[in-house]
This record gives C-alpha cells, sequence and structure tokens, in this order.
C-alpha cells in the first residue's frame, strides 16, 4: 500500500513536471516564431517603403524592433547581412521587373514559383520556403517583397532546442531529487500505516484468548444449567466479535503489497458456479430469487481461494440487502478479459453513496442495525480484485444496485 502511494507520488509529480515544462516550451516556440516573424516584417516594410532597395543606414533614426528580437537595432551592416529580392507585378499578375542583387543563389524560374505560390495565398505576408514576404497593391498592379530567413530560422531552432535540452535536464534532475525525497514524504504515513496494521495484530492475539475463554465458559455454563436467553446473547455477541476480528486480519494482510498470491490457471465459471450454489439455499430462505447466467468453461489466472471469496462477498452482500421477494442476478462472461456482474434489486438505492461503498465500517443503513455485517466484506472485496491488478466498481439504476467486476 506504501510503496503504490509512492508510486503515485512519484506518477503525479512526473505528469505535473512535464506538463509545466511542455507549456514553458510551446510558448517559447510561440514568442519566437512571433518575434522572427515581426523582425523579418520590419525588414520587408522597410524595403517595401523605399521602392524595393534597402534604405541606407541612417543613424539619427535607429529603428529598434520588438523586445526578445534577434537584433537590438538596425544598423549600418544589417543592409548587407539581408538577402531579399523584390518583384513587380501588373495587373495581370504577369512579371514586369525584378531585383534580385541581394541574392546570389536564386534562379529566375524559383523567382517565379514563389511568386505564384504568395499571389495564391489570401494573406499578405506569409512563408514562402525560407522567404518571408509581403505584399502590396500599386496603382500598376502589385509590389512583392522577399527576406531570407534562413538566418533567423536557425536561430530560433538552436535556441528551442537548447532550451528543450535544459528543461530536458532540469526534469530529470527533478525527478531524481523528487524519487529521493519520496521516501521522507510517505515516511509519516507508512509509519501510522505500520502502527494501525501492528494495532490489529495485537488486538487479535489479545482479544481472541479472552473470546476463547468465554466462549468454552459458555458450553460448561450450558451443560449444567442449558441454554437460555442471556447465554445465547453473549454467545451471539461473542461469536459476533470473533468474526470481526477475523475480517481485520484479513483485510490488513490483503493491504500488504507483499502479499504473495496462490496464482495459477483455473476454471473460472466452474468456481463461480459453485459459489453460486452455495448461496442458493441462503437466498430461498430470505424470499429471494436467485438468477444466474454463466458463460461455461472461462478460465482465469490467479488465486482461485480469493476469487472465490470474492464471489461470496458480492453475494453475500446481495442476499443482505436485497428487498424482500426481490431478484438477485449474477453474471459471468468473456470480453477482451472476464467479467463478473452481481445485481440484486434494492428500493433505496437512491440513497445510496457509491463512492462510499468500499469505505471501511460503512454500511447503507444509517441507524447501524446489526445484519450480519459490519461493513468491511466489500472493502475486503477491492482489495481482492486489486491484488489481481484488476477493477470493481459499483452502479445504480431504477430500483437496483450492481457490482461490475472486471478480472485483468
Amino acid at each position: 500500500m506504501i510503496g503504490n502511494l509512492r508510486k503515485k507520488f512519484i506518477f503525479i509529480s512526473t505528469i505535473s513536471i512535464f506538463a509545466v515544462f511542455s507549456i514553458i516550451l510551446s510558448l517559447l516556440l510561440v514568442l519566437t516564431r512571433v518575434q522572427m516573424n515581426r523582425t523579418l516584417d520590419m525588414l520587408t516594410n522597410t524595403i517595401a517603403e523605399n521602392n524595393g532597395f534597402f534604405p541606407e543606414f541612417d543613424s539619427s533614426k535607429p529603428h529598434t524592433p520588438s523586445l526578445f528580437s534577434y537584433s537590438n537595432t538596425i544598423t549600418e551592416e544589417t543592409r548587407f547581412s539581408t538577402r531579399f529580392f523584390t518583384i513587380w507585378l501588373n495587373e495581370q499578375q504577369e512579371v514586369t521587373d525584378v531585383n534580385i542583387d541581394s541574392v546570389s543563389t536564386i534562379s529566375q524560374s524559383e523567382v517565379e514559383q514563389y511568386v505564384l505560390e504568395a499571389m495564391d495565398s489570401p494573406k499578405e505576408r506569409g512563408w514562402v520556403s525560407e522567404y518571408r514576404y509581403k505584399i502590396t497593391s500599386t496603382e500598376d498592379g502589385w509590389f512583392l517583397v522577399f527576406v531570407n530567413g534562413a538566418m533567423y530560422q536557425t536561430t530560433t531552432n538552436r535556441l528551442l532546442f537548447t532550451v528543450f535540452l535544459i528543461l530536458l535536464g532540469s526534469a530529470v534532475l527533478i525527478l531524481t531529487l523528487t524519487v529521493i525525497i519520496s521516501k521522507k514524504v510517505v515516511r509519516p504515513m507508512a509509519e501510522s500505516y505500520e502502527k494501525q496494521k501492528q494495532f490489529i495484530t495485537d488486538a487479535n492475539h489479545e482479544l481472541k484468548t479472552p473470546l476463547t475463554l468465554i466462549l468454552s465458559n459458555l458450553d460448561i455454563l450450558e451443560s449444567e444449567y442449558g441454554k437460555n436467553e442471556w447465554l445465547d446473547d453473549i454467545r451471539g455477541e461473542g461469536e459476533r466479535m470473533g468474526l470481526l476480528i477475523n475480517q481485520l486480519v484479513t483485510l490488513s494482510r490483503m493491504d500488504e503489497s507483499n502479499a504473495r498470491l496462490l496464482s495459477a490457471d483455473f476454471d473460472l465459471s466452474s468456481a463461480i458456479n459453485d459459489t453460486v450454489s452455495e448461496f442458493q439455499c441462503l437466498a430461498e430462505e430470505r424470499g429471494h430469487t436467485l438468477f444466474s447466467d454463466i458463460t461455461p468453461s472461462i478460465s482465469y489466472h490467479g488465486d482461485e481461494a480469493l476469487i472465490r471469496k470474492l464471489a461470496a462477498i458480492l453475494l453475500d452482500n446481495a442476499v443482505k440487502y436485497c428487498d424482500a421477494g426481490g431478484e438477485i442476478q449474477v453474471r459471468l462472461y468473456q470480453r477482451r478479459h472476464p467479467v463478473l456482474i452481481v445485481e440484486n434489486t434494492y428500493a433505496e438505492v437512491d440513497t445510496l453513496e457509491l463512492d462510499r461503498l468500499f469505505d471501511r465500517f460503512y454500511r447503507a443503513d444509517r441507524v447501524r442495525t446489526f445484519s450480519g455485517s459490519f461493513g468491511v466484506g466489500l472493502s475486503i472485496a477491492q482489495s481482492i480484485v486489486k491484488s489481481h491488478r484488476s477493477t470493481i466498481s459499483a452502479y445504480k439504476k431504477e430500483g437496483l444496485i450492481g457490482f461490475r467486476v472486471n478480472l485483468k
């Protein structure tokens, strides 16, 4: 149990760390892309405002781009480091003039292809290959500016890769520390849990001896004075206390994460059939009708004794809480895994708190009248299911309560 709690703590920490770091990386990706586009748009605007040519640098009017941009200012060297070309189109979208003086690695056919792709786009700005473009409408047609963004893309990718490595290393370091400190985090709960188990074990030893003595003395009294109402009450309460002690010990043992299962392949259908047969007479005595629909020859690998106990707990619960003259249904069928369903009619099903049914000592009857149940049976059933790495759930319909077990 404590081991599972520690694993959940580490798992939740891992998910949280990677979620936060993924959000940070995504935000950086968006911000760097936006700033790169703004920087290139600033360059295309500058060139477009100067009729397709990079203007002479004016030191008295520096252009300062937005925060986080790739350059602090446009300098005199910017015009020499910026690779761009410009195209003029007439109203029929025919190329009338081209300026590729600032680009040495582009052909006329590539220029025409870039122009076609840009004009096909509904936006006046965008990307074609590694070029950021801007379309400006003129009196004679259109004017297009293409600025090469390869350097900015490379810088962006290197920056993001560096940030990714830093975040990944940070995540690994944080997770390593989380694994180390997780022992200290769960230690108080582990100590409390161990004390609880030790208390149950000690209580078992301390209470069984006087209970055995009481029941033995009852046998002597009954042999000398005969049975009577008071002796029967003492015996009933003593046996009830002994049953509660045994169930608490069973539950404590089932909670141990290192509890060994006697797993083997067995006929699950036969085991459920046998359990149903054992409860048939009890159900009839209490005026209930017990139906079963069990697919034959379903095999399962697990602890047969515990699976039989699981079925017995669910049937015992159904018999105790079924309405007078009601019905109990047991179904077993094969899907991807075997599925066991136990349902019974229950008129007050709307009063049930499904999320508490598997809590220890929880009983549906709020007045706590004793019906042979202590409220730990479903907790034991849940522990058995978890020990087989399976799932159990409760559900309710109109006038009916049911339990579904997926045996994986």
